[in-house]
């Protein structure tokens, strides 16, 4: 049997702006200083920034709060 290998599924800033509730102005300002895991795929003004949906999902999980 063959396994097929699994696809990683990434979202664009828009698309991760939307997800989180936020504008994507936020989200480009913010990414880096709240831990929210991007990717960066090219090089100079050409480059785009993408997140990896699981990764997403896996720091929204963690903003958690039980008590506020």
């Amino acid at each position: 049997m063959r396994s097929t290998p699994s696809v990683t599924k990434y979202m664009d800033m828009r698309e991760t702006a939307k997800y989180l509730g936020v504008s994507v102005s936020w989200l480009y300002k913010n990414a880096k200083r709240y831990g929210i895991p991007a990717y960066r795929f090219g090089v100079g003004s050409n480059s785009k920034i993408r997140f990896e949906v699981s990764e997403v999902e896996s720091w929204v999980r963690q903003q958690r709060v039980d008590h506020w």
